[in-house]
């Protein structure tokens, strides 16, 4: 980690090399091209855009509760990946005016949340160019067909929360996990009102009555992932064991026993973090905390650093278990992103699996206990479960509870089958080299062969893409003989709980 002061300036002098950089270099005709509207995910394809790699994020940001207004200025540094003569943003507000290297741009809608851009002059391939984008709206008003509206406008604020869109409604992207980039976030809100960002929050400052706070997230980030939440909110700001800055929030609105269960869950996060650091490295951010929020949204989500849940997790007491797993994906989903939405099994079933890793720690029923527990809970003729795989799951049921329970059991059958001391190699070795960066299946798969020194393509076949119930359950010893002598983990019933507030009675 390095000091903000550095940071700022390191960020405002790739700003002004870029501005240093001539508009345009002499190309032939053959170069010249638009880039694609989608980045080529099989399950989105209109998702994120091509011809560029966005590296930072600008975003100038003014809130107004009630009207639900939102003001914006959007500056984006990217690289051409072509020579490209117009390119395309995910973006859905009104927008007032595009500038591309300081002159401006024209623009157009096209598709359902495509901003067409063409610049004044072609953009050379391998250099880089600034965007900056003039907008204003009222998101909550926004919809698109067949998506939930993920801009929660509430009488007090407004929450960004969303899997996988939810950068249309507010900011101008190349909205995909596959472009990670930095941020700089600062919005102003009316005095009073608190906003909850992503990464550091860098400065907090009123004057004539609206209150500017400034977040920096110095790590790339997927677009999904960043986060907005203003209103009337409770924060708590704190150091970790390990210096870092650790915030939590909570909706001002939540009540007893809710925000006591609440806080006697969250305010675990660092310790959580430090024993997860533990089993899959070092933290990979310069900041910590969450927000719980009183809005039945129906779920959490692990907005880097910062991730958010839905007060329901902590409706009938605390529960740990959510915040371990919106924890551990700092290391499996932010930190190491998908390539394709496909891939989703390495964010969710990782995630699942810390949780059991947890539970094995704190004596409530190992991992293998609870995996074996699900397998012989759930009956092979069960009419979804065992025929929607995790390896390809398919758009409508990107979050359905087999990529988590199934991409869970997964792990327990790779960690039977490698041996404890290789399994936790394969899981540091995954979250250190692919660190910041972008990760898919088969790479996943080969490393853990590198690491073991073992085939495993059947055991992945098996658990991630048969469908069917696997013949044989994740871990040697059945949870039937445990449960004869002792009846299912302690911990079982809560984990149940907690997957069906998020996907409902399997």
């Amino acid at each position: 980690m390095f000091p903000r002061s550095i940071r700022r300036a390191a960020v405002a002098a790739a700003l002004s090399l870029t501005l240093a950089v001539p508009l345009s270099a002499p190309v032939s005709a053959a170069d010249r091209g638009p880039g694609a509207p989608g980045i080529g995910d099989v399950y989105f394809p209109d998702y994120g855009n091509g011809g560029y790699d966005v590296k930072h994020y600008n975003l100038k940001l003014g809130y107004q509760p009630g009207a639900d207004r939102l003001e914006g200025k959007a500056t984006l540094l990217a690289t051409a990946s072509q020579t490209l003569t117009r390119f395309n943003l995910d973006f859905l507000l009104d927008v007032q005016e595009v500038k591309v290297n300081g002159r401006t741009a024209a623009f157009a809608r096209t598709g359902a949340h495509e901003l067409e851009i063409t610049p004044a002059r072609a953009l050379t391939r391998f250099l880089p160019f600034v965007v900056e984008v003039t907008y204003a709206g009222t998101p909550g008003s926004v919809e698109v067909p067949g998506i939930v509206r993920p801009w929660i406008k509430r009488a007090d604020g407004a929450l960004a929360l969303g899997e996988p869109e939810i950068a249309w409604w507010w900011y101008p992207s190349n909205d995909h996990p596959a472009d990670k980039a930095t941020f700089d976030i600062t919005v102003t809100v009316p005095e009073g009102k608190q906003a909850i960002s992503n990464g550091v929050l860098v400065s907090q400052r009123t004057s004539r009555g609206k209150t500017t706070f400034h977040y920096l997230m110095d790590k790339p980030m997927a677009t999904y992932l960043a986060t907005l939440y203003i209103g009337d909110i409770e924060v708590h700001r704190a150091r970790s064991s390990t210096g870092l800055p650790v915030t939590t929030a909570y909706d001002k609105s939540l009540t007893s026993p809710r925000l006591e269960f609440a806080k006697a869950s969250v305010e675990r996060t660092a310790e959580i973090i430090d024993w997860e650091s533990s089993v899959f490295g070092r933290y990979p951010f310069s900041s910590m905390g969450g927000s719980v929020v009183n809005e039945n949204v129906g779920f959490a989500l692990e907005t880097q650093s910062h991730p958010v849940y839905d007060s329901i997790f902590f409706e009938s007491g605390p529960d740990v278990s959510v915040v371990v797993h919106e924890n551990a994906h700092q290391w499996f989903g932010d930190s190491v992103a998908l390539e394709q939405w496909r891939d989703i099994w390495l964010n969710e079933g990782f995630a699942t699996y810390a949780e059991w890793l947890w539970s094995e720690k704190e004596g409530t029923g190992t991992a293998a206990e609870l995996a074996n527990a699900i397998y012989d809970d759930i009956p092979a003729d069960h009419p979804r479960f065992w025929v929607r795989v995790p390896g390809d799951p398919t758009p409508p049921f990107l979050f359905y509870a087999s990529v988590y329970w199934r991409g869970g059991m997964t792990l327990q059958a790779l960690r039977g089958e490698v041996g404890d001391e290789d399994f936790f190699a394969i899981l540091k070795a995954w979250a250190r080299t692919k660190q910041h960066g972008n990760g898919d299946t088969g790479e996943f798969i080969s490393l853990s062969e590198k690491i073991s020194g073992k085939q495993l393509d059947s055991l992945f076949q098996t658990w991630l893409f048969e469908p069917g119930k696997p013949a044989h359950p994740p871990a040697a010893v059945t949870a039937q003989a445990a449960r004869a002598q002792a009846g299912p983990p302690a911990s079982y019933e809560s984990h149940k709980r907690f997957h069906e507030l998020l996907h409902g009675p399997i």
